[in-house]
C-alpha cells in the first residue's frame, strides 16, 4: 500500500499521518481538503510538539486513487468526509475510520461498499488540541480488522504499513466486541468528563464511578440486542485504565467543551438513546447525560456569539 489519502488533520489524523508521511514522503501521502482549508494550512502551519508539520495537501481532484484511505475526522463532518473521498475510492481501496462510535463503518459500507470498509478505532492517545497546535503526551494505537476478524491479505498488508511506519497497532480476535467496548468507554468518560471539565485523574472518584457504571450498564444492554456481549470485566477495565492517565490530559469531548466546539454527543449517548429506543430498553442515564451536554453547548454557542 504506497498511495494513501488522509482525512481529518486532527489529533488523530496528524499524528498517524506524521508517521506514513515520514515513511512515504509527501508523494505518496497527501492530506484531503478544501481549497480553502488548504490555503489556511499552507499559510498558517500545523504543529505537532512545537514541530511543523510538512504534510502535503490535496483537494480532491488533485489527489490520486488511494490505495488505503484513513478517517479521521469527527463524526459531524462525516457527511462532507464521504463527498471528498468520492474521486480517490477506487476499486482496490481499502478505507479505515477512526471516528469514535458504532456507526461510521455502517455508513461507509452503505455508500462505498462493505468489501471496502475495515472496522478499526484509535484508543489509548492523550493529547492537547489548541487552534492548529496538537501536543502529544501518548501515541496510542491503532485497533482494526476485517468485520469477519479474518486475517485477510489487506490486513496482513495494512499490519506491515504499520510496522514499517512505527505506528502501534492490534488486530483483535473480536474487531465488534472491541469497537463496542471503545464506544461505551467513550459514552461514559467522555461525556461525563466534559460535563465536569474534569482530567482523567479527576475522574477516579466514587460518584464518578458510580455514574460511568449505570452509563455502561445501559451500554451493556443495547449492545447485547445488537448482537454483541460486553462483559462486566471490561466496565472495570476502561475505569482503571482512564483514571491510571492521569491529572494531565483530558478527553475529546472535554476539549471540545472547553473550547467551545460541538461535540460528539449525538454519537455517544445519543446513540445509546436511539438504540435503546429501536429495542424498548430503557437509557434515563445517557437521556439525562445528553441533555446536559445539549445545554451545556447551547450556552457556549451564545456566550462566543456575544463574545
Amino acid at each position: 500500500m504506497k498511495n494513501i489519502a488522509m482525512l481529518g488533520c486532527g489529533a488523530v489524523g496528524a499524528l498517524y499521518g506524521s508517521r506514513l508521511h515520514k515513511l512515504l514522503g509527501k508523494e505518496h501521502v497527501c492530506f484531503l481538503v478544501d481549497e480553502e482549508r488548504k490555503k489556511r494550512y499552507l499559510q498558517e502551519g500545523i504543529y505537532l510538539n512545537d514541530q511543523t508539520a510538512p504534510f502535503r495537501y490535496c483537494t480532491p481532484e488533485e489527489a490520486p486513487v488511494a490505495d488505503l484511505v484513513i478517517l479521521a475526522t469527527k463524526n459531524h463532518h462525516q457527511d462532507a468526509a464521504i463527498t471528498m473521498l468520492q474521486p480517490v475510492v477506487g476499486p482496490n481501496t481499502a478505507i479505515l475510520s477512526l471516528l469514535n462510535g458504532i456507526e461510521s463503518e455502517r455508513t461507509l459500507s452503505q455508500v462505498f461498499g462493505k468489501e471496502k470498509v475495515l472496522y478499526s478505532f484509535a484508543v489509548g492517545l492523550n493529547s492537547t488540541h489548541v487552534g492548529n497546535r496538537i501536543t502529544y503526551t501518548k501515541e496510542g494505537r491503532i485497533v482494526f480488522g476485517e468485520k469477519s476478524d479474518e486475517k485477510t491479505e489487506r490486513v496482513r498488508e495494512i499490519s506491515t504499513l504499520f510496522d514499517n511506519a512505527g505506528i502501534s497497532y492490534v488486530v483483535p480476535e473480536n474487531i465488534e466486541r472491541e469497537l463496542w467496548n471503545k464506544f461505551m468507554l467513550n459514552t461514559a468518560y467522555n461525556t461525563i468528563s466534559g460535563l465536569l471539565s474534569a482530567t482523567y485523574g479527576d475522574l477516579g472518584q466514587d460518584p464518578v464511578w458510580l455514574l460511568a457504571q449505570k452509563v455502561c450498564k445501559e451500554v451493556q444492554a443495547v449492545a447485547k440486542a445488537e448482537g454483541v456481549l460486553l462483559p462486566d470485566s471490561l466496565i472495570e477495565e476502561n475505569h482503571r485504565i482512564v483514571t491510571s492517565l492521569g491529572f494531565t490530559g483530558k478527553t475529546s469531548m472535554c476539549q471540545d467543551m472547553e473550547a467551545g466546539r460541538k461535540t460528539e454527543n449525538q454519537w455517544f449517548s445519543g446513540t445509546v438513546i436511539r438504540l435503546g429506543k429501536v429495542h424498548g430498553i430503557p437509557t434515563p442515564t445517557c437521556e439525562v447525560l445528553s441533555a446536559l451536554v445539549e445545554a451545556r453547548e447551547n450556552i457556549s454557542l451564545r456566550l462566543a456569539q456575544v463574545q
